[in-house]
């Protein structure tokens, strides 16, 4: 074994506190990043595979059958920048009943003779395609069927199922044959034709919506009634496992501060306690080179170790994550790549290399006679005017040394100042993550009702559906006024929910019809106001996207098969699918409420309002029942990896207090002797040392809380921007005053925690063997 790994050995034994801080900083920094770096990889690999492989579309359009022919459409594949074309193909929106004689939503069903073609080459994964006018290829991810069952369409064409499909640009629900066209179509149906292009550049936005304009310049005006970008289904497809990394990144960028300030200030100090060493060692023949180089590894052993588990831990956690991408496109290679977990590893160790390097540096330029004379002297007399003015607070003696020990060493006070700001700005960003994706959870499920109303079970899902006893109509507004009339009724409304579509969209559209106020139930207006009078709606950022509509434009949509309605939108609601709120008279048609929700007045005890609801509305076939909501699965997870991450970051802090805490009592260990022997007890050396880190742990909590709100409102926004959406205010003010004081109190928190173990140690020293050191 060589000198220079000797001293790097002895050093990683020696020093056991200092080599458990940056082994667990590294591992800290290593898992947020490889998690961050690893999830933003791996959510778009799969979709991006199986849209080059598919030569997916990079712009679906649905063009109006009465403004432009066939032979139009078919040209516009020389528009500029169109590489490939495929189309015009036949498009229907189609509705009926499945197997069961069960409703099912309509259906966008576009006529292909084969899935094949220059553009959007259709994936059979079960079955086979249709071959005749009777047979229809299912959508995967949308009605899933046996192969073999029967459809019949609202106009009695009855469809046998042969097959499931799945087109990575979404561009239908399901695909029949050409033939089958004319006997799908019937009075009242939507239709259209459907023209796929993919561009020379469409990598972003800009690039697909000039393609977009280069296409409609060469149709007739009023042609294209709605297209799709495959931005929107890339965004759509990797939205769950793109939601986690803003949030990783932050963590990862703290992990990555932490690493710097953490093992930058362990190697200086031990610099600072070892410069005796330091010179016999150059005494001894040791180059300043070397001295560095074995500073450097000192902090790279541990770091290594450290930055193995945390690349293990991440891709553990990225599991869960990534199983999602694994079911949707049936990818056995639902792993983070390795590439991506070796550079962040890489990238760590890259800053804890040059952190240890650049506080190793003033160990190479010790000259060796001066540093076996410093290390046998006092360190500079540095805080004595800060020590007269403490001495005048009252406070005990003990207290007042702690207080003032801040300023005898101002960059050690500083490292453990931004330590313990780094923990809780960590605190605060979970705490406010936390309640942001409570609130957005709420908004999403847009029910914050005490009490549900729906129909008792024997009912099923009808209201006023036939019975043994007859038909029977429920009047909405019958049930509202009972609803009202019960002592502890705050307010409450109706809701009926059918599945709905636009033309140029080929997943489904959800139109909630709402009969009284509903605006209090958990409805978050992203822009715009609340509908008001007739033929007004409000509608989710999807849908607004998908259509290219604003607040304040008209949409015509087409519910359950019936008339198509225009709508003006009023207002942006907050909504991760596409969804259209309305009055339900708005809507004809759309049946009675198949739910009211119920807000109490307070202190009502919603189970005992529940049982005498559901008397009032036993002629009414209702049954009233408390709400309770479930957490989203998805939420849980968020929810497991910000604590764990926090607790982490946290105990990261903490260690670093406790190492700063170490190196200093060492430094002055001569001088606690002298304390113990003019009667200082143990309780009060607990106390001076708990009180050298209380001033700075209150100033790191007042300093870390504002940072972790700044994380907290640029990180939520971009988590709900990776789904999509766009977040009102409402769900990122979540910090009380009482919130910010507890925070705020974290600071300290961390600093006694770190702090502990050295007054333990200090005030068990022995006094003679205090005296002894020097």
């Amino acid at each position: 074994m060589t000198a220079l790994a000797r001293v790097i050995r002895s050093g990683v034994r020696r020093r056991r506190v200092q080599t458990l801080v940056i082994g667990l900083v590294a591992a800290a920094a290593t898992t947020a990043t490889v998690l961050g770096a690893g999830l933003l990889v791996a959510s778009r690999a799969p979709f991006d595979d199986a849209f080059a492989t598919q030569r997916g579309a990079h712009l679906t359009v649905q063009a109006q059958p009465d403004s432009v022919t066939p032979a139009q459409l078919a040209a516009s594949a020389s528009a500029p920048g169109v590489i490939a074309a495929a189309g015009p193909y036949p498009l229907l929106v189609v509705a009926g009943r499945g197997p069961d004689g069960i409703p099912m939503p309509p259906l966008t069903v576009v006529a292909r003779a084969d899935p094949g073609g220059p553009v959007d080459r259709v994936e059979v994964t079960r079955g086979r395609w249709a071959e005749g006018p009777a047979e229809i290829v299912l959508g995967v991810g949308g009605i899933r069927m046996p192969i073999g069952s029967r459809v019949t369409t609202t106009g009695g064409t009855v469809l046998t199922v042969v097959g499931e499909a799945r087109s990575v640009s979404g561009t239908a629900g399901a695909w029949v044959l050409p033939s089958a066209v004319a006997v799908l179509t019937t009075p009242g149906t939507d239709s259209g034709y459907q023209m796929l292009y993919r561009f020379a550049t469409a990598s972003t936005p800009a690039d697909v919506a000039a393609g977009r304009a280069a296409v409609a310049a060469t149709l007739p005006a009023g042609a294209i009634a709605g297209a799709r970008s495959w931005l929107d289904a890339r965004q759509h497809a990797v939205e769950d496992a793109a939601v986690f990394v803003p949030f990783l990144v932050a963590f990862a960028l703290l992990g990555v501060v932490m690493a710097t300030l953490v093992v930058g200030t362990v190697i200086a100090g031990t610099v600072g306690a070892a410069t005796r060493r330091i010179g016999i060692l150059k005494a001894l023949g040791c180059t300043p080179a070397g001295i560095v180089r074995a500073y450097v590894g000192q902090a790279l052993v541990p770091a290594a170790v450290g930055a193995a588990v945390g690349a293990v831990a991440g891709n553990v956690i990225a599991v869960p994550v990534l199983a999602e991408a694994e079911q949707l496109y049936g990818s056995a290679n639902a792993v983070l790549a390795w590439w991506v977990t070796l550079l962040a590893t890489a990238g760590v160790l890259a800053v804890v290399a040059v952190s240890a390097w650049a506080a190793a540096l003033r160990a190479g330029r010790l000259r060796t006679v001066d540093a076996i004379a410093v290390g046998r002297a006092s360190g500079p007399a540095r805080g004595r005017r800060a020590a007269r003015l403490v001495a005048r607070l009252p406070v005990s003696r003990p207290v007042g040394l702690g207080l003032a020990r801040p300023f005898a060493r101002p960059a050690r006070s500083t490292a453990i100042l931004l330590a313990v700001a780094s923990g809780a700005a960590a605190a605060t960003f979970a705490t406010g993550l936390g309640a942001s994706l409570l609130r957005i959870q709420t908004a999403l499920e847009q029910n914050t009702a005490d009490v549900a109303v729906g129909p008792t079970p024997a009912d099923g899902p009808r209201i006023g559906g036939p019975r043994a006893g007859g038909p029977r109509t429920v009047d909405p507004a019958a049930v509202l006024a009972t609803i009202r009339a019960q002592p502890g009724t705050r307010t409450g409304y109706g809701i009926t929910r059918a599945p709905g579509t636009v033309a140029g969209m080929s997943e489904l559209l959800h139109v909630s019809g709402v009969t009284g106020d509903a605006a209090w139930d958990g409805f978050e207006m992203v822009s715009g106001r609340w509908f008001a009078g007739p033929g007004e709606a409000i509608a989710s950022a999807p849908l607004l996207s998908a259509t290219g509509t604003r607040v304040g434009d008209s949409l015509t949509i087409r519910v359950d098969g019936g008339a198509p309605v225009r709508l003006r939108i009023v207002g942006e609601v907050f909504e991760s699918g596409s969804a259209v709120v309305t009055a339900a008279g708005t809507i004809p048609g759309l049946g009675p409420p198949i739910e009211y929700h119920v807000a109490l007045t307070d202190g009502t005890d919603a189970g005992a309002y529940a049982e005498s609801l559901t008397g009032a509305l036993a002629g009414y076939r209702l049954t009233a029942t408390p709400t309770g909501g479930e957490t989203d699965p998805l939420l849980l997870v968020v929810q497991g990896l910000t604590t764990t991450l926090t607790l982490l970051l946290i105990a990261v802090a903490a260690l670093g207090v406790l190492n700063m805490l170490v190196l200093d009592l060492r430094d002055r260990v001569h001088d606690l002797g002298v304390h113990k022997a003019l009667g200082m007890t143990p309780g009060q050396t607990i106390a001076m040392v708990v009180a050298s880190v209380a001033g700075i742990g209150l100033l790191g909590g007042l300093l870390g809380v504002p940072a972790g709100m700044a994380m907290q409102r640029h990180v939520v926004p971009a988590m709900a921007a990776s789904g999509g959406l766009r977040l009102p205010a409402t769900l990122l003010d979540v910090y009380g005053p009482v919130t910010l004081s507890a925070l705020a109190l974290g600071g300290p928190l961390i600093a006694l925690l770190g702090a502990l173990l050295p007054a333990g140690w200090a005030a068990r020293a022995r006094t003679a063997v205090a005296l002894r050191a020097e």
